[in-house]
């Protein structure tokens, strides 16, 4: 039996880290090879990891939540036989054989035995491997209380105080001192203090007074479950996460939410608060001086700590849209046109053509249109699909038409890219970007589907609204935003005479990179557009 290591690979063209978002697997479950064993969140997608073995599941290294270089470990499996070279093989070297005649036990029974490791590693969750590090424990020096031996939170606490007790017994010295062991009102939070005390101690926050006056009971656990960033709200609402009551469970062991935290946290300041309030005499009145500043406090910051607000991370998907966005912003002097097209005639094309797409299982919407006429426009002002290299000081003039179209998800706004445009009729448009679309509000798409574009849409008009400044997908050069197809007001010439009617019109908002395109040249590819647009049978010829 051999166990092998797992790192987590690459898993798109410059990603470096990713957020295991959730483990597809637990320790003992037996998994195939390129069977999903988590899923992990990088700066472009969401992907699940494939296992690269057959086996049983012997060990998670990270916990869900937490960020993870390309490269590290993150699960270890026991494999029947070798596998490939992805992982890092951990088999000991057998002891030699012993010449003990009485020493004759057959040999089937040394090879069902768990495998040592050279490294002596021990079979433990993270959370145990963390509280080890945070007491000074040697793991692997403690007796585990599970299945195989496998050592939980408490035997890695009971492991730390007898080491303390057989310190001050035996008075030796020749390993290196522990970190002190937590007091009750440090379990499970590291070196934080709880708002609520354990075991009638008198901690932080005026929590006895809280509890007492009404405030919610503490559970008092010893091994709580959560995520990263649900333990980061703990800390920062100053409140121990073992004390946090909650029904969830997982793998057995009580799991709690960072709503959890900020319910209770809510609780026993507003239990405070009540008790203070009946308790607290009236200060006597001071002297303040009109001209001196006023003192600072910590006031703000605690108003800002009781009002419950959630922290969210600012990583993956979102942090990579905020980075693409300022860079474009501040690279990219953006310039934005707005016009307005008729389209009478183009909702009545979409409408004769509907029945046909629903015979072949394509829902058609105006986007394929809106595609067809960019590209029109792009062939007769080609500088707006470029790219400005500024390092070689050259504009680069792309001959393909890849359109990326921005698609509004969970994460933030991802942009899967439709490639040769030119080459595909409006059918053919319309089933990709659906199932583009579905797919990035999915988290399912790979990262190269949303690479290669050469100009990009952005149809805000979906959701509601009229004109807006688009950022530039950089390094393209332009994007065209989309209003809502509504009835407005146009003027329309009559007999001989102008008056105004309701019809269907299209807003139009064109943002450019003004060091390669002039105002001009975006209104002149903007009317082209139109043109296709309130025309549609000008589309025939792309």
């Amino acid at each position: 039996m051999t166990v092998k290591e797992f790192k987590l690979p690459d898993v798109g063209e410059g990603v470096a880290e990713g957020e295991l978002v959730s483990w597809l697997v637990a320790p003992g479950d037996r998994v195939a090879e390129d069977q999903p064993v988590a899923e992990v969140e990088t700066d472009k997608a969401l992907v699940e990891v494939p296992s690269s073995y057959d086996g049983t599941v012997e060990e998670l290294f990270v916990e869900e939540g937490e960020m993870v270089p390309v490269g590290d470990v993150i699960i270890s499996f026991r494999v029947d036989e070798d596998g490939d070279d992805a992982g890092t093989e951990v088999e000991a070297e057998p002891e030699p054989a012993s010449t003990d005649e009485s020493a004759s036990e057959p040999a089937t029974e040394a090879a069902d035995a768990e495998p040592d490791t050279p490294s002596g590693r021990t079979f433990a969750p993270p959370s145990a491997r963390r509280l080890a590090r945070e007491l000074g424990v040697d793991v692997a020096a403690v007796d585990g209380s599970g299945p195989g031996g496998r050592v939980s939170e408490a035997d890695v606490r009971a492991h730390a105080e007898g080491a303390d007790g057989s310190a001050s017994s035996d008075g030796a010295d020749d390993g290196p001192e522990p970190r002190p062991s937590p007091t009750p009102t440090d379990v499970g939070s590291g070196d934080r203090k709880s708002a609520v005390s354990k075991r009638g101690a008198n901690g932080p926050a005026g929590s006895s007074t809280a509890t007492a006056a009404g405030g919610p009971e503490p559970a008092g656990r010893e091994t709580t479950l959560a995520t990263p960033a649900t333990r980061k709200v703990a800390r920062e609402r100053d409140v121990d996460i073992d004390d946090v009551p909650t029904d969830e469970t997982r793998d057995g062991e009580a799991f709690v939410t960072a709503d959890a935290v900020n319910a209770y946290a809510d609780a026993l300041e507003s239990a405070a608060a009540s008790t203070a309030t009946e308790t607290t005499p009236e200060p006597e009145p001071t002297d303040v001086d009109a001209g001196a500043e006023p003192a600072a406090t910590d006031a703000a910051s605690a108003d800002a700590t009781a009002s419950g607000d959630e922290t969210v991370p600012y990583r993956g998907v979102r942090r990579t849209i905020g980075k693409q966005m300022e860079r474009s912003k501040f690279t990219a002097p953006h310039v934005t046109h707005h016009d307005t097209a008729e389209v009478d005639a183009l909702v009545e094309a979409r409408a004769d053509l509907k029945p046909t797409a629903a015979e072949r299982d394509v829902k058609l919407t105006y986007m394929p249109f809106v595609m067809k006429a960019i590209v029109a426009g792009l062939k007769q002002h080609p500088y707006l699909n470029s790219e400005l290299r500024e390092d070689e000081e050259e504009i680069v003039v792309k001959k393909e038409y890849n359109l990326g179209i921005a698609v509004a998800t969970d994460a933030g706004l991802m942009v899967p890219v439709v490639d040769n445009v030119d080459e595909k009729g409006l059918f053919e448009l319309a089933d990709e970007v659906n199932d583009l679309a579905a797919r990035a509000r999915e988290r399912k798409l790979k990262p190269a589907e949303m690479q290669g574009g050469t100009f990009s849409i952005t149809n805000f008009g979906a959701i509601g609204g009229e004109y807006a400044t688009p950022i530039i997908n950089y390094p393209e050069t332009a994007i065209l935003g989309l209003g809502a197809i509504e009835e407005r007001p146009v003027v329309r010439e009559r007999d001989g005479a102008s008056e105004v009617v309701p019809a269907p019109t299209l807003p139009l908002s064109l943002s450019i990179d003004h060091r390669v395109v002039d105002g001009a040249v975006a209104a002149e590819f903007a009317n082209t557009v139109m043109e296709r647009l309130e025309n549609p049978l000008l589309l025939l010829n792309e």
